[in-house]
């Protein structure tokens, strides 16, 4: 397509207006409305979820993503890795640091037809192996079947453009329909324990799983212990055990997953407020580049130092958890205590007398899919919260985002809504308290299971709800894990969570600050790859 000077000016206009936070919508907004519980009559509305329906209509703009607008009858009309193109506009032999490149994506079918309509979910990035160099582009979605994205060149040397197709618009379809399903994509274990007869020992192992919504058990009928949370108001159910009562429940695990796909659905899978900038940072010979905030590169002296007389609090999942490994393995003279705990599950705790360091983590309450554990130590966060009385020695750390995936937006948005209202307090009755939401992460994962379209799903929702509170530090992991050049993972190598531990340390550290402008250097020699 040719691009008249104005055209590009316009354009140009446009994708530097993205890194600014600026959101281009190319739709018409829509009034909020309730979510059906497909295979169930539960409706769940604002009101369930503990929130306005000013603030639910803001969530489903934030959250809107095109789907086809044809039915898909067959395969070939798909999206497709090896026919959808892209390339770089007005590609020079070589630009200044700091200069940008723009790419246009173009999605075609396995028919090589072009696509007419949007929701394709891609990623992409610029790298530099040798250089250990990368970073993020955010891609938009002109809803015709065409994708631009804005490619930052922070350093000087050489860069290659990595596009990948994640998941085909087709795909985002199907995990939009189940994310809502009554369906249960993911099961758990109970575990209750009890005396038997002649002084023996009963133990019997159930399912459980998560209550949403009037109708919105998992099991129909009288079949169910039900546990409510008296504060949070979240209701987890176990079958009932044959012998035992409902009071004998002592441990919890993850269960089976269970997928809903018909096997057309199968196919299609196989074929194929807290504003943070865009980019946020790039990596260079491993080290992130931060653009908000004066990230320094802690040595283990530095670390017990920035760490004095403070008690750190990392609440959430095993990425939390990777911080804790990380500064016990980093902090001169910090020690594990012994909880009688099992060391990946947790509860943990760690601590240095002489700079008078306590470092805490903690796995978030039920739902959640960790090995056999008590299911006495799954707190929720919120109360946790509650629980704290905070200060200028506190620091809170918590992500809540992994373990989500499985379960529906609506609960989601009412489970954070609660940790919502707790920090708030928490704030105001000490508001020099240190609160950081570590984003979530890129996995790789492209399955109905688990996939990095749902994890970005709750990561908006996240930003979105707590973008006006005041005090809130929000840690962008997301853009950390998915542009570095090393393949992803649900547990980011060591020298991502180096780096993420750097840029926890040095918000706790007073010395954050806005990044200065760098001087300029040429970029030489772009090239580029299309990746399933």
């Amino acid at each position: 397509m040719y691009f008249g000077v104005n055209d590009i000016l316009v354009l140009s206009q446009a994708l530097w207006a993205l890194t600014d936070g600026i959101h281009i919508k190319l739709f018409q907004p829509t009034r909020p409305k309730p979510v059906p519980r497909n295979n169930s009559s539960s409706i769940i509305t604002a009101f369930d979820m503990g929130i306005s329906d000013e603030e639910w209509e803001r969530l489903q703009k934030a959250i809107d993503w095109p789907i086809p607008d044809q039915e898909i009858t067959h395969l070939s009309q798909s999206t497709s890795p090896v026919h959808s193109t892209f390339s770089i506009v007005g590609l020079k032999e070589s630009y200044k640091v700091g200069e940008k490149i723009s790419v246009i994506i173009t999605a075609r079918d396995h028919n090589k037809n072009l696509k007419r309509y949007g929701g394709d979910f891609f990623k992409a990035k610029l790298f530099n192996a040798e250089l250990k160099a990368s970073v993020y582009g955010e891609v938009v979605d002109h809803r015709n079947g065409t994708y631009s994205v804005a490619l930052l060149l922070p350093w000087e040397g050489q860069a290659q453009v990595f596009v990948r197709l994640e998941h085909s618009s087709e795909v985002v379809q199907i995990l939009k329909k189940y994310r809502e399903s009554s369906f249960p994509r993911s099961h758990y274990n109970g575990y209750f324990e009890g005396p038997g007869l002649n002084e023996t020992k009963i133990f019997e192992v159930v399912e459980c799983n998560l209550k949403w919504g009037a109708d919105g058990s998992w099991r129909k009928g009288d079949c169910c212990c039900e546990y409510k949370d008296i504060k949070t108001g979240t209701v987890w159910q176990c079958e009932r055990p044959k012998e035992l009562s409902c009071d004998h429940l002592v441990h919890h695990s993850y269960g089976r997953l269970e997928s809903p796909l018909n096997l057309f659905e199968q196919q299609l899978f196989t074929k194929s407020g807290m504003t943070t900038p865009v980019p946020a940072g790039f990596y260079l010979n491993d080290v992130w580049k931060s653009f908000v905030c004066n990230t320094r590169q802690f040595s283990p002296a530095q670390m017990a130092n920035c760490l004095k007389n403070k008690i750190v609090y990392l609440m959430g999942d095993s990425t939390t958890r990777q911080w804790f490994e990380y500064l016990e393995r980093n902090v001169p003279g910090i020690k594990r205590m012994d909880l009688h705990t099992r060391p990946t599950n947790g509860p943990l705790m760690a601590v240095e007398l002489k700079n008078n360091i306590i470092i805490h983590w903690r796995p978030h309450g039920v739902p959640v899919r960790f090995s056999k554990m008590p299911i006495t130590d799954l707190h929720y966060i919120s109360n946790d919260i509650d629980e704290m009385a905070g200060g200028p020695h506190a620091v809170i750390v918590f992500t809540f985002f992994a373990h989500l995936v499985f379960h529906p937006i609506t609960f989601y948005v009412y489970e954070v809504a609660r940790i919502r209202q707790s920090v708030v307090a928490l704030l105001r009755r000490a508001p020099e308290t240190t609160v950081i939401i570590k984003s979530g992460n890129t996995a790789g994962l492209k399955n109905i299971f688990q996939s990095d379209w749902h994890m970005l799903q709750l990561d908006t929702v996240m930003r979105e709800m707590f973008r006006d509170i005041d005090g809130v530090i929000f840690l962008d992991v997301w853009q950390m894990t998915s542009c570095h050049y090393l393949r992803e993972h649900i547990h980011p190598g060591p020298v991502v969570i180096a780096n993420e531990v750097n840029m926890f340390l040095s918000y706790v550290s007073p010395s954050c600050g806005l990044k200065k402008k760098k001087k300029s250097f040429l970029v030489r020699n772009i090239s580029w790859k299309f990746f399933l």
